[in-house]
C-alpha cells in the first residue's frame, strides 16, 4: 500500500495516524510514502518559523514532504492513491489523474450539503442536530466529486467547533482505514452527488463573530459562539471598543454573559466588567 496523503492541521493528524497504523508493514516502512501540507510559515510575536503539524509527522516518521501538489507529478512520486483532508489548496487535475485510483477526500458534511470551507460552523449555527463526513473521489470541482462512504455524528448541545470537528476526523481516521483496501478492489462504487441539493459555506472571519446584543437572537449568538470557537470568536462594540465574549450560556432563552474580554485588557468576568464599566453602551 502506497499512499500520499494532502493535509496540514492538527486535528487530521488521527488519519494520517489511522492510515500508518493500518497499513505499516515493518520497520520504516511506512503507507504514507509522502506528504504534501503548507510551507512553514512565521508566527506569533516573535515571527518563528512554524512547521504545520503534518510536516512535523513527516519528519518524525521519514516520510518525503512537499509544500506544492504539482511536485508530486514533477518527481514522479509513486502511490496507488492519495488521500485529502483540510489541505486548503485546490488540487490540479493533472495531479488527480497522477494517482490509479484518484484521491479520497474527507469533508466533514453530509454532501451535497454544506460545501466549502466552514460546514461544521454552519451545521452548529444553523441549530443541525445531526452531521457528517462524506468521503468522496475527487475532481477538479470543490466537494464535488462521487461519494465513496458517508457517516453521521451527532451535534450534542455543548458541542463547539473543536470538540465537534475532533470526534469527526477521529472516526474519519477509522472509516478510511477499513475502507481503502475493499474500495482498491473495486468492491465499493461511487455514486454521483444530487448537485441540485448542494449547498455552500465560505471562508469564516473575524467580521462573521460580530454580534448585536440588542438585536440579535440570543439563541443564535449562543450558537455563534460555539460555532466560532476558538476562531474567530464572538464579539461586540463597547464605546467603539470590541468586546469578546468569551464565556456564555443561555437561561430561560435569554442569554448570560459569563466572561468577557474589553479589546486591549485582560479577560476578566462580566460582573467584573459591569462594575468597571457601570454605563457601558452595547451597541
Amino acid at each position: 500500500m502506497k499512499i500520499i496523503f494532502f493535509g496540514t492541521p492538527e486535528y487530521v493528524l488521527p488519519i494520517l495516524a489511522s492510515l500508518h497504523k493500518k497499513f505499516v508493514s515493518g520497520p520504516g516502512r511506512s503507507p504514507i510514502v509522502a506528504v504534501v501540507t503548507q510551507p512553514p510559515r512565521p508566527m506569533g510575536r516573535k515571527q518563528i518559523k512554524t512547521y504545520s503539524p503534518i510536516d512535523k509527522w513527516a519528519h518524525e516518521h521519514k516520510a518525503p514532504i512537499y509544500y506544492q501538489a504539482e511536485d508530486i507529478v514533477k518527481e514522479n512520486v509513486d502511490a496507488e492513491i492519495g488521500v485529502c483532508a483540510a489541505f486548503s489548496q485546490i488540487i490540479p487535475k493533472f495531479v488527480i489523474d497522477h494517482f490509479r485510483f484518484g484521491i479520497l477526500n474527507v469533508h466533514p458534511s453530509l454532501l451535497p450539503k454544506y460545501r466549502g470551507a466552514s460546514p461544521i460552523q454552519a451545521a452548529i449555527v444553523a441549530g443541525d442536530t445531526q452531521i457528517g463526513v462524506s468521503i468522496i473521489k475527487m475532481d477538479e470541482k470543490v466537494d464535488h466529486g462521487p461519494i465513496v462512504s458517508q457517516f453521521k455524528e451527532n451535534v450534542l448541545p455543548d458541542d463547539t467547533n473543536e470538540t465537534l470537528r475532533s470526534r469527526l476526523f477521529e472516526r474519519s481516521g477509522e472509516v478510511l482505514a477499513e475502507l481503502i483496501e475493499p474500495y482498491l478492489q473495486g468492491k465499493v462504487k461511487p455514486r454521483e452527488q444530487d448537485h441540485t441539493q448542494a449547498s455552500y459555506t465560505k471562508i469564516v472571519t473575524r467580521e462573521d463573530g460580530f454580534v448585536d446584543l440588542k438585536k440579535d437572537d440570543p439563541v443564535q449568538i449562543e450558537r455563534m459562539l460555539r460555532a466560532y470557537s476558538p476562531w474567530p470568536g464572538i464579539w461586540t462594540l463597547v464605546n467603539k471598543k470590541r468586546l469578546k465574549i468569551l464565556k456564555a450560556h443561555l437561561k430561560n432563552q435569554k442569554l448570560v454573559l459569563d466572561k468577557v474580554q474589553l479589546e486591549g485588557k485582560t479577560p476578566v468576568s462580566w460582573q467584573q466588567f459591569e462594575a468597571a464599566y457601570p454605563n457601558a453602551l452595547l451597541s
